[in-house]
This record gives structure tokens, sequence and C-alpha cells, in this order.
């Protein structure tokens, strides 16, 4: 259901939002919906058109997952929190969309129209140059995925995560249980539980049921892999200050 609390309010949550210009804030702003969402909910499925853009706020974050197994099983490929948006943002509607995303993480999520972001985007060539530089660092991010996946160990690839969603979101505790990260990272539950035991070993990461807490991020930034800093260092070339540090 949508909120009534002003949309202007949310707009400095979103760091993609907050780095348009006045100008462009304005075009938006009306088309604006909030929304309160918990995580599960579907923003759009897979082989549907994409009809509306989401932009996560705050501690909010999204996922884009692909179905293997002919839909038995959803692997993760991409993370979108505050720094971002889901769904059309080049293309210009009526396109179906190749991955499902959903709400990774509850919280406030801003719905605009596609239709009506792709009018401000013909009204504004910043705005467009704006969302499309934000396509190429998402497509980064895909790509450097798919090159994690099939080369870096799961404790590393454990590690980037964790980081990935504290950069995104701004925090460092997360409602997440193990059988939810080893469905994401693509594994099984076992070697998570190892992972995770060995990070608290460590006191890199607490847990309590249901709930994950990064306690150590310079020591979980060494055993990540290399992804991590790659993509930082993408986001600040070509989108400088969205992606926190």
């Amino acid at each position: 259901m949508g909120l009534t609390t002003p949309v202007d309010d949310n707009l400095a949550s979103n760091a993609l939002l907050e780095k348009l210009t006045p100008q462009d804030r304005a075009r938006l702003a009306p088309h604006l919906t909030a929304f309160d969402l918990a995580a599960g909910h579907v923003l759009h499925p897979a082989g549907e058109d994409v009809d509306e853009t989401w932009f996560p706020c705050g501690g909010a974050m999204a996922a884009f997952c692909v179905s293997t197994n002919q839909g038995a099983n959803q692997v993760e490929v991409a993370v979108v929190g505050r720094e971002g948006a889901v769904g059309g943002i080049v293309s210009n509607g009526h396109l179906p969309a190749y991955a499902t995303a959903e709400v990774r993480f509850a919280g406030r999520f801003l719905r605009i129209k596609t239709a009506a972001l792709e009018l401000a985007k013909l009204e504004s060539l910043p705005l467009r140059h704006w969302f499309s530089r934000y396509s190429d660092c998402l497509l980064a991010q895909v790509f450097q995925t798919a090159a994690c996946n099939a080369t870096h160990t799961i404790a590393q690839r454990t590690a980037k995560w964790l980081l990935a969603a504290a950069a995104r979101t701004n925090g460092n505790v997360f409602e997440l249980t193990q059988d939810e990260l080893a469905q994401m990272l693509g594994v099984g539950r076992t070697f998570v539980n190892g992972t995770l035991k060995a990070l608290r070993d460590k006191q890199v990461i607490a847990t309590r049921r249901g709930f994950i807490e990064i306690k150590d991020t310079a020591a979980l930034r060494r055993m990540s892999c290399g992804c991590t800093v790659a993509i930082e260092e993408h986001f600040d070339i070509v989108l400088q200050g969205i992606y926190a540090s």
C-alpha cells in the first residue's frame, strides 16, 4: 500500500535520486509513490513487462535472481540498494524482464511508472545520461558476479556479498537466514554454515537466529575477493559518490 509520507522526504534516502539536479528531481517527484515492502515481495517477475521502476531507500535492498534447473532454484546475480534502481532504466518499456527482481531487505521503496520515467528522460538529456551511467554500473556488477562465481571460493564470495550489502544499505546488521544466503550464492547450506562459523570464530561476524552482523569490516575485506574493490572503483569512476564506502 502506498504511504502518505511526502515523497520529497525520501529522495535523499536514495543516492541515485539525491544526486539528480533539482530540476530533474522536480520532474520525477510528482510521479513517485512511497511504499514499505516486506522481504520476498516481487517487484517484477521474469517474463513480464517491466512497467514500474523502484528506488530502494535507506536500508532497503532488492536482488535480481535467475532461475536454474527448470525453475527449481533461484540464483542471485546482482543486488541493488540505496545506490540504485530496479526496473526500466534504459529500455523504452514493454520489454519482458529476464530476471526476477524481489525485495531482499525490507524497507522503503519509491515507485515510478516506467512510462512516466521515460517521458522525463525525453525532457532531460542529463537525466538520460545519469540513468545510462547507472545501467553501465549494474551491468558491470553482473559481469563481475559471473567471473566471481566461476573463480572464487565460497568464503570469498560470502565476504563479498556481506560487504556489498553493507555498502548498499549503510548498515552492518542484516535479517538473513543461512538458507537464504546459501540460495543466493547458489551453494549448499553446509558450505555456508562452515564459512559463517569460521567468520564467527575469528570475530569477523556475529550471528543470531535469522540475523548476521558484521563486526570487523576491515577483516572481512581482507577475506573477500578483489571483486568487491573492482565494483566500488567502477561505481566511483562512472557515478562518483553514490556507492557508499
